[in-house]
């Protein structure tokens, strides 16, 4: 790729973050004839020299035990989804502190490098629906989205040809269909318990996860093998990511210069223009300080991120954060509950193996709340997990030794099904970040303090979810059933959302219904943080669906001379 490595210039376009949505506003912008500077914090990524997906455990280290010690200083946030392989991907907690009140502990998983964290994702994919839409209006939670489905259709439609979305349609209204790859197959077990919930739960429908990984070849790109284990990288760029698709194709037009290990310090704004003029940037090796000019900032560096880029930008007008008139900047930080529902085993099918590492799951659309109204919460939850044979690992449990207990181990255990509940969070103005001027990052740039807490309504979602799964396991004779009874950690679930929300009204919301600042023309954001609520699908399909749509508006406004 064209990286630039020294030199100050302007641009029509500067996009901050090469993640999902940033990956996204590059090739939107540069295919619409921009040039356009990509802004990344981090290192390149390589695939051919990154990726270790295929590596086995006996050729790292420490056998896929972790590096603990090192972990244990510079990763203690980190560990709880780094493993061996992919640490690497993981930011050093070092370097990028922050800090919570004392009884609300967030966890803060990010990377910090060309993708993102579209190389660590979960890829589940999966369309919002004016249930999700209506929602804040309906129930009187948060403030009302300035869009609608109709409005988000067409870009749904036009990302998932691109990325590639395999997915089985169910013509539900609350999880609408979407441009669907063949969908991959489920196993035996979960067959089974489709079939028992299709009978015994008719407002309920098991299918396979919708995914953003390929199932046959797809625009250049291969069909998945099945290798399993995604978050450690994919040398065939089977699934989606921006240094997969969205990169190469921005770069493909000649119009993008990509700059990795640079550290947005804040944003340039000029009072009379009422326009952002810069981008003042820390390089993360020389710590020499740069500044880059555009027409127009697309800010897609995360959730947490983005709005403290902007609470560092701070002037005399806009004290507490540049484009904070309203004062919602940082505030309404959501994400989904987790860690909810059960598992047992399910007995017979022991003459049916698996083949294969199928990474992907099944999933269940959301059904509390979507006709009858719940007596204890509000909005709701999705499941997702699937079924599988126990492996050699189940050693650990069980009693013996010796050869004939090694070979019983050989043998793939009892079959056993999973299902996970993903709650909807609702937007609170508490639930929020600030900065924190007093503890700073390895680059001198001050850091977050960020308060969340689950409250009433998402605990009641929790419930409902750990006794719903178990019934529908017991409803397939399933024995054995673990229920799950502990809580995620917020943030744990790594889909943050909120902190610059979109609306109608400038004086309740940061962003209008294009993502555009109300308070600067020229600043856009992208990622979670203009999500007016969360939903219980995972999010990321409508961060790219949001970026699209609004570089489109934006090269429309810069072609009249609306910028």
């Amino acid at each position: 790729m064209n990286v630039l490595t020294n030199k100050t210039n302007t641009y029509d376009a500067i996009v901050i973050g090469s993640g999902i949505s940033g990956g996204w506003a590059a090739k939107e912008l540069t295919e619409k004839g921009l040039q356009t500077l990509v802004l990344e914090a981090g290192e390149l990524i390589v695939p051919e020299r990154d990726y270790v997906e295929h590596v086995p455990t006996w050729d790292v280290k420490f056998r896929g035990m972790r590096d603990r010690q090192y972990m244990k200083v510079h990763q203690p946030m980190q560990q709880h989804i780094a493993d061996e392989w992919n640490s690497k991907f993981f930011v050093d907690d070092l370097e990028n502190p922050y800090t919570t009140p004392p009884d609300q502990p967030y966890l803060f998983l990010r990377g910090r490098h060309l993708g993102g964290r579209s190389v660590m994702w979960g890829r589940q994919s999966y369309r919002w629906s004016d249930l999700d839409f209506e929602a804040n209006i309906k129930d009187g939670h948060g403030v009302d989205w300035p869009i609608r489905y109709k409005d988000i259709e067409p870009w749904y439609d036009y990302v998932e040809d691109f990325i590639g979305v395999s997915g089985q349609a169910e013509g539900l209204p609350q999880l609408p269909d979407g441009k669907f790859l063949p969908p991959m197959e489920m196993n035996c077990a979960e067959i089974a318990m489709r079939d028992v919930v299709a009978q015994k739960f008719p407002d309920r429908r098991l299918t396979i996860g919708r995914t953003a990984i390929l199932t046959v070849p797809h625009r250049g790109r291969a069909a998945c093998h099945y290798c399993g284990p995604c978050a450690r990288g994919c040398i065939t760029r089977s699934y989606f990511s921006s240094i997969h698709s969205t990169l190469p194709a921005a770069e493909a037009t000649g119009k993008m210069t990509l700059r990795p290990y640079s550290v947005v310090q804040s944003l340039a704004f000029d009072r009379k223009t009422r326009r952002i003029t810069g981008v003042r940037v820390i390089d993360a090796k020389t710590k020499e300080t740069l500044e880059f000019h555009s027409k127009v900032v697309f800010l897609c560096a995360s959730t947490l991120e983005s709005a403290r880029i902007l609470m560092n930008s701070a002037t005399p007008e806009f004290s507490t954060g540049l484009a904070n008139s309203s004062g919602q900047l940082g505030r309404n930080l959501m994400d989904h509950i987790f860690h909810s529902g059960a598992s047992g085993l399910m007995l017979g099918h022991e003459d049916r193996q698996q083949i294969g590492n199928r990474p992907n799951g099944i999933y269940m659309p959301r059904f509390r709340n979507v006709k009858d109204k719940h007596p204890d919460f509000v909005r709701g939850y999705g499941f997702q997990g699937g079924g599988g044979r126990e492996d050699w690992g189940r050693g650990s449990e069980m009693s013996g030794f010796g050869v004939d207990f090694k070979h019983k181990l050989r043998e793939p255990g009892p079959w056993r099904f999973s299902f996970g509940g993903f709650g909807e969070c609702l937007p609170h103005p508490d639930n929020r970040m600030e900065l924190n001027k007093d503890k700073l990052d390895a680059w001198g740039i001050p850091t977050l303090r960020i308060s969340h807490k689950w409250r009433e309504n998402e605990l009641a979602i929790f419930k409902d979810a750990t006794a719903t799964a178990a019934e529908m396991l017991e409803a397939a004779g399933a024995k054995d059933i673990t229920l799950s009874t502990t809580p995620s950690q917020p943030g744990e679930s790594i889909h943050e959302m909120g902190s610059a929300r979109m609306g109608r009204d400038p004086k309740t919301s940061v962003l209008n219904s294009w993502n555009q600042a109300h308070d600067i023309k020229n600043l856009f954001i992208t990622d979670g943080s203009f999500m007016v609520s969360s939903a219980c699908q995972n999010p990321s399909l409508t961060y790219m669906a949001m970026t699209a749509r609004a570089s489109d508006y934006a090269v429309r406004q810069l072609k009249q001379g609306d910028l």
